[in-house]
């Protein structure tokens, strides 16, 4: 079944820097082998004007969790995985996740 690694990014302490790196985050993210597709999303804005829950969602997508579990022992991980600590000025969040289709 296909597996997703998703980082949930927090609200950042600065957008601006965090979007002056980010495509180099998913350029990264593009080399990890084994990857199959990788999705950026950024959290809109709430109606009232209070903070976003979350600031941005950046999804890669694997065959499996063999697959995704094999990837991030790579040196391209590691790689990514650096930009993702440079970025996360205000935390974030990695979830494996088990794709189910509906």
């Amino acid at each position: 079944m296909t597996t997703k690694i998703t980082a949930i990014f927090e609200n950042p302490q600065d957008p601006d820097v965090f979007e002056a790196g980010h495509d180099d985050q998913i350029a990264l993210a593009k080399k990890i082998p084994g990857v199959q597709r990788v999705e950026s999303a950024k959290v809109w804005p709430k109606e009232d004007g209070s903070p976003t829950p979350a600031y941005r969602v950046l999804d890669l997508y694997f065959t499996d969790y063999d697959a995704a579990s094999r990837a991030v022992t790579t040196e391209e991980a590691g790689a990514f995985v650096a930009k993702l600590r440079e970025l996360a000025t205000g935390g974030v969040r990695l979830l494996f996740t088990d794709v189910e289709e509906v």
